[in-house]
């Protein structure tokens, strides 16, 4: 059975670092395809936990927008005064260093809060930051995944139905213009992607795209198969940022490093495409998934993408299942 090796990094690129640790400890570094994929089914509580340690960062980029990094997916703000907006949750671990981290900004009350997606790392928060006065607005798939139990089958865990205050009120279908703070919002919705609810925020005055989970910079990327999403919509929704974004946009990830450009955003493109077609290629030849991660199919790229929880044995895994 081929060997993957792991890297760990920082706990800044993502509040997951500490998963699967033990098993890296006592493996001298290298996992089985089978191990990687054992650790990232056991993934939800640990993340978590991690949350609760995990420091905050703020990132000013430009028109009265920042980025927090550190809990779950990168969170977007837009302060004024009609209250601030964010964009994603984080995870409700996080609660005391995120109030502190908003605080920093202005003095403003949170009033908005957008779901990129249902995923508890970006809308775990959802009921506390609804406790402080947000009112939630999300895809009408991202609503009905929080208010229903909730099985991902790729991380073997049952989602019981989120607290009514976690819930999202307002819902979109396809699309939503919005005014808020002086700065137009533009929420699109992708169709079925890294799941089947997720939209793009746009701040169109400062020239800033939140993507959500359908980027994830320097990362390979987790795709959800039990809600809806597939490697097809990811590229497609990759796609879709290409075509909005210029080489001035400032692109916000769902995970990575948090400010991110075109650039970037199309090599992901690139690597996406490039691996589906090798593992194409392998399955047409017959090859089972245990064949499919000896041969390596993602090796041109798992020095860049590869040095993460997804792994090129478990994103592998990913991508066959969806080809």
């Amino acid at each position: 059975m081929a060997l993957v090796q792991r890297h760990l990094p920082s706990r800044r690129s993502f509040c997951l670092c500490c998963i699967g640790s033990a098993t890296f400890a006592a493996t001298g570094g290298w996992l089985s395809p089978a191990q990687v994929f054992a650790a990232a089914r056991e993934l939800v509580d640990p993340i978590r936990s991690e949350a609760a340690k995990a420091t905050i960062k703020v990132h000013r980029l430009r028109g009265n927008v920042s980025v927090l990094e550190g809990s779950g997916g990168n969170i977007a703000v837009l302060t004024g005064r009609d209250g601030k907006v964010l964009v994603d949750a984080g995870i409700t671990g996080s609660r005391p260093r995120i109030i502190e981290a908003l605080a920093s900004l202005s003095s403003d009350p949170v009033k908005h809060l957008i779901n990129t997606h249902w995923h508890f790392d970006h809308a775990d928060g959802n009921e506390w930051l609804h406790g402080e006065g947000a009112t939630i607005l999300a895809h009408e798939n991202t609503r009905m995944h929080l208010a229903m139990a909730q099985r991902v089958e790729d991380w073997n865990f049952n989602f019981p139905p989120s607290p009514s205050g976690a819930i999202p009120t307002d819902v979109l279908a396809t699309e939503r213009m919005m005014r808020l703070n002086g700065t137009t919002l533009a929420l699109k919705y992708y169709g079925p992607a890294h799941t089947d609810g997720d939209i793009s925020v746009a701040f169109t005055d400062a020239d800033i795209l939140h993507t959500g989970d359908t980027y994830w910079n320097g990362i390979y990327p987790f795709i959800d198969y039990s809600t809806g999403g597939s490697i097809d919509g990811t590229i497609r929704a990759t796609e879709a940022n290409l075509a909005v974004a210029t080489d001035n946009t400032i692109v916000i990830p769902g995970h990575g490093q948090p400010i991110s450009n075109r650039s970037e955003l199309k090599d992901y493109r690139d690597m996406l495409v490039a691996i589906r077609e090798n593992v194409v290629l392998l399955k047409k030849q017959g090859r089972s998934l245990a064949d499919t991660i000896a041969a390596k199919p993602t090796a041109a790229y798992d020095g860049k993408w590869g040095g993460f929880l997804i792994d090129p044995a478990f994103f592998t895994q990913l991508v066959y299942e969806g080809v």
